[in-house]
């Protein structure tokens, strides 16, 4: 591993450990199938207390070590700090500019996630898991690429803060993490997990929608609505009237 000039040790030591993070990330997502075997996989993830990201490209199987990222460092004008230019993940540069809590993002191509972006269809999530720690009801699908992706998903977060991943249609998803690149390979898997028994359960006649009561219990699971809210099966929340202080 080689660097260019610019770089503090603190900022080194990040990219070192952060390296290793992406590595057992990429096994995780290879592994488990959950990437495409052609492996269009990347991911950028902001140094901390810096206008600058890490930007992290599967190799493929090609590679004696698949899992070893090829790496880079870019900062927020794209110039790169690092041997190994940034790739395709600078062009996100926007996004991490726009949203400093924005931590980590990935462009992947997964078998089921693919599917619908072939289909131009948005993802309805009725996977459990993919809506306990969120409002979102959908992915949007980015369709017209006269418009810059990085400028659909901006619009796509403007709507709703929650959404976690667009759908890129004829390819794959982007998606993205307010927390890091763990969070960020968990909703890789779950929204992958959740396209694939969507599609598995079209031949039973299609997903349905959720549960009486579903809503409420994984937003409490979640901590998105306090305990003594209710949730009409529609979404519709209901707080708790505030109880009327004691006369003095």
């Amino acid at each position: 591993m080689s660097t260019q000039s610019g770089l503090s040790p603190e900022t080194i030591a990040f990219v070192v450990s952060i390296e290793k993070e992406a590595s057992r990330a990429f096994r995780v997502l290879r592994e488990t199938r959950t990437i495409s075997p052609s492996g269009t996989l990347f991911f950028g993830v902001r140094i901390p207390g810096e206008d600058k990201i890490v930007t992290l490209n599967y190799q493929g199987l090609w590679q004696e070590d698949p899992d070893r990222p090829k790496t880079g460092v870019v900062d927020f004008d794209g110039n790169s700090y690092w041997s190994e230019p940034p790739g395709g993940t600078a062009r996100y540069l926007k996004l991490f500019r726009t949203h400093p809590d924005v931590q980590a993002i990935s462009h992947v191509h997964t078998p089921h996630l693919g599917a619908y972006s072939q289909a131009h269809q948005t993802l309805p999530l009725l996977y459990v898991p993919n809506r306990r720690f969120r409002f979102t009801a959908e992915l949007p699908v980015y369709i017209n690429r006269r418009q810059a992706e990085v400028d659909f998903i901006l619009e796509a977060i403007e709507k709703d803060r929650q959404v976690p991943a667009i759908v890129e249609a004829n390819g794959g998803a982007t998606v993205w993490s307010w927390k890091g690149l763990r969070d960020l390979t968990d909703n890789i898997v779950l929204l992958e997990e959740g396209a694939q028994f969507q599609i598995l359960g079209a031949a039973l006649g299609g997903s349905k929608p959720f549960g009486p009561g579903v809503l409420e219990q994984q937003w409490k699971m979640g901590k998105l609505v306090p305990k003594d809210a209710s949730v009409a099966d529609d979404g519709t929340i209901h707080y708790a009237e505030p109880t009327a202080q004691a006369a003095e």
